[in-house]
Formats: C-alpha cells, sequence, structure tokens
C-alpha cells in the first residue's frame, strides 16, 4: 500500500477549502477611497478592480493581515478601523470560495507604491460614485453596495 503524503503547501485556500481574505476601504479624508486593478498574477478576478486586502495567514487576526498585505503590496501602514461588512466571495466559474470581511482603514505612514506590479496593475483615488461605475470585483461591489446603503460615505 502507498502511502500519502500529508502536505498543507498541496492544498489551495479558496479551492480546496474555503480561504478567509480581508479588504482594507482605505480612506484619505477628501471624500475617496483607494482601488487597485487586479494583475494577471492575481488569484482571481484579473482586470477588475477592488479595495486593497489579501489572505489571512495561520494565526493572524483580521488587523493583522490586512496590515501585512498593504505593507506588502502598497508600502504603506495601516491604522486599521471597524469592520464594514462580511462578505460569501464566491466564484463558481474560477471554482473558488473565500470568506472576506472589510475594515474601515486609513494610512498612517508611507508613500503608496506598487510593490507587487505583477499582481496590481494600477492604483486610484476615487468617489463611491465613480467606483459604481467600474468593472469591481466581487467582494468590493458587495463592499460599496453595503456603504452606499449605510449612509456613512
Amino acid at each position: 500500500m502507498k502511502k500519502q503524503k500529508n502536505s498543507q503547501a498541496s492544498f489551495q485556500a479558496g479551492v480546496d477549502y474555503i480561504g478567509v481574505g480581508v479588504g482594507a476601504l482605505i480612506l484619505n479624508g477628501k471624500g475617496e477611497f483607494l482601488l487597485t486593478l487586479r494583475g494577471q498574477k492575481a488569484k482571481n478576478e484579473r482586470g477588475k478592480w477592488e479595495i486593497p486586502g489579501g489572505q489571512v495567514e495561520f494565526g493572524e487576526t483580521f488587523a493583522q493581515a490586512i496590515q501585512r498585505e498593504v505593507k506588502e503590496e502598497l508600502n504603506v501602514e495601516l491604522e486599521v478601523g471597524e469592520l464594514l461588512t462580511l462578505t460569501d466571495h464566491l466564484l463558481p466559474e474560477e471554482k473558488q470560495h473565500w470568506v472576506a470581511p472589510t475594515f474601515f482603514c486609513k494610512i498612517k505612514s508611507g508613500k503608496l507604491k506598487i510593490m507587487e506590479p505583477e499582481k496590481c496593475d494600477e492604483l486610484r483615488w476615487v468617489t463611491l460614485e465613480e467606483a459604481l461605475k467600474m468593472p469591481l470585483s466581487v467582494v468590493t461591489r458587495h463592499d460599496l453596495e453595503v456603504w452606499k446603503k449605510s449612509g456613512f460615505y
């Protein structure tokens, strides 16, 4: 009888099991927030605009994951605020399933710079009205609709 390897490295979050990804709705105090354009090496929804964020690693809090991901991707330190919403991020066409909490955030320090150009093609500060006319990721569209209905934008 052949032994099977028991390696977590062979399993992918969101594909082989439900993944957890966090989002940062980064506000700038001018009525705008930051969107990034997903590049060709992004895990899913390439070519869509999204709120920055990424996958939660084992042992991290949501806040720690947001801070790490945004520092790695955009070169800035964040202050993480309140939870906006939690989204079931279902992508049947890509055979992926994620759960995604999104938090209000603001930049504490650093200068915005794309650090992973293969995953992110562009950054843009936009208003809610501008964003809702753009091709958005599933989670970002949901987040913005929740934010709009809340009346706190």
